[in-house]
């Protein structure tokens, strides 16, 4: 008899296993982020001694592989929680992001002119992200260099071999920074801007986290960042440095729930604590360090300074199109790699020249020395692309970011190859010209000789 009951119960408890099993796999929510370990262990321990039956899981990609993973469904996730704009753009218009009900946080409709929420609700603004410029204030002051002021600055010659980037392609963070100033100045003007800022890299970095990282350590002293990436972890206090330029960039960082979330009940009431005021009060922590979108967050006696919503006109400067930077994301992405990431040190030998040739047409005058520099410049500043072909943008809605082993569509392919012969031109262009101007000033007996027709 015992035996029989013994069997019984072990049946019983082998079918219960799995209903008990299944029961804790639906209360598991599933965030796809690209926020560091030190935001998710701080909303992971308060959301879950409020909600302790539910379970928080944050997988950690860039944004820009977040991207491409969620649109090629090869990633199951309930959330996705990011700084960049565009990218929840790319999403909804591949209709991955479900329609959520709106929270209520006191926030203006309007940041910029830029949309706190998604007019269609597909995705909620939850912080304020600021763009602007980590740097190394013990690096510039040994070095005598100024803390830039404009987007602009990063182009100065005094910057050359000092400034760190990370790859647009690798980093939806400076994929907005390379868009801002696309939009803001003109794609020619614009890409003419970057072209210049890369002959004044140090490096590019893997990810958005190496900029600030490589400032504090001293590896170079300036780079383009957002604000709650400038204090890096681990790092000593004080060895970074944030500063908002002059035409500051402010967008909302969103979050959202994808449309095959597996526990959509659970990622609702994720998306509510985080909107929520303990949720929003979480941001404040200086482990964080991000501007809630809520001004009720803010302490009511605390500095104008911290509190942006009491800066006035702040929000009046800048706008940004998300919209268009999600039609053209990756053919943004390709350009810079051909021009930037993938010449860096070519790139920086020619503006070297350049710049010493034209400090030397400063000191004396020649109309064909002056001609062929500026036909160097005008290659160099030169993007294979030209505006109007920029905003054909049906023409590149269908590129994708291709994974590493896989190979590339055809048609893009030849969009890529078509891209990088003309860049190649312009190099080619760049280098004729200083080399003439080289041998043109060595006829004159002029002591200058531009680096990039040295051996």
């Amino acid at each position: 008899m015992l035996r029989t009951i013994l069997i019984c119960l072990a049946v019983l408890l082998a079918h219960a296993a799995p209903t008990a099993a299944t029961a804790v796999a639906a209360e598991k929510v599933r965030v796809l982020t690209s926020f560091p370990p030190q935001v998710l262990e701080l909303f992971q321990g308060a959301f879950q001694a409020r909600y302790p039956a539910i379970s928080l899981e944050f997988v950690q990609r860039k944004t820009t592989t977040a991207i491409a993973d969620i649109s090629g469904g090869r990633h199951r996730a309930d959330i996705f929680w990011a700084s960049a704009p565009d990218a929840f753009e790319i999403l909804k218009r591949a209709g991955r992001l479900a329609v959520l009900k709106p929270r209520s946080t006191g926030a203006p409709d309007l940041i910029a002119g830029y949309p706190v929420n998604d007019p269609d609700l597909t995705y909620l603004g939850f912080a304020l992200s600021g763009y602007g410029f980590v740097y190394n204030p013990d690096y510039v002051e040994r070095r005598g260099l100024p803390v830039p002021r404009r987007w602009s600055d990063l182009a100065a010659p005094i910057y050359a071999g000092h400034i760190g980037i990370s790859s647009p392609s690798r980093s939806g963070t400076m994929h907005l920074m390379v868009e801002a100033i696309l939009q803001g100045y003109g794609w020619d003007r614009g890409w003419a801007m970057w072209s210049e800022i890369g002959g004044n890299l140090a490096t590019v970095t893997a990810r958005s986290f190496g900029v600030s990282a490589g400032v504090a350590r001293g590896r170079f002293g300036i780079g383009p960042s957002i604000d709650f990436l400038a204090n890096p972890e681990g790092m000593p206090k004080g060895s970074t440095r944030f500063a908002l330029p002059e035409e500051t960039l402010f967008v909302p960082a969103s979050i959202a729930i994808l449309t095959d979330a597996a526990n959509r009940s659970g990622a609702e009431r994720f998306v509510d604590f985080v909107l929520s005021p303990e949720g929003q009060a979480l941001l404040l922590n200086p482990t964080v360090a991000r501007l809630p979108i809520s001004p009720a967050a803010y302490p009511a006696d605390g500095a104008a300074d911290g509190n942006p919503f009491r800066q006035t006109g702040l929000f009046a400067r800048g706008l940004f199109d998300a919209g268009l930077s999600a039609a053209r994301y990756e053919l943004v992405n390709i350009i810079f790699d051909e021009m930037l990431t993938f010449r860096r040190s070519e790139l920086g030998r020619l503006w070297r020249s350049v710049r010493s040739l034209e400090a030397s047409l400063s000191e004396r005058s020649d109309a064909e020395l002056a001609r062929l520099v500026s036909e160097a410049r005008g290659a160099l500043t030169r993007p294979p692309l030209n505006g109007a072909e920029a905003m054909e943008l049906e023409r590149w809605r269908d590129l994708v970011r291709v994974r590493r082993g896989l190979p590339t569509p055809e048609p893009q392919a030849r969009l890529e190859a078509r891209i990088k012969a003309r860049i190649d031109d312009n190099m080619r262009v760049a280098t004729r010209a200083l080399a003439a101007a080289s041998a043109r000033m060595d006829s004159a007996g002029w002591d200058a000789t531009p680096e990039a027709a040295r051996p």
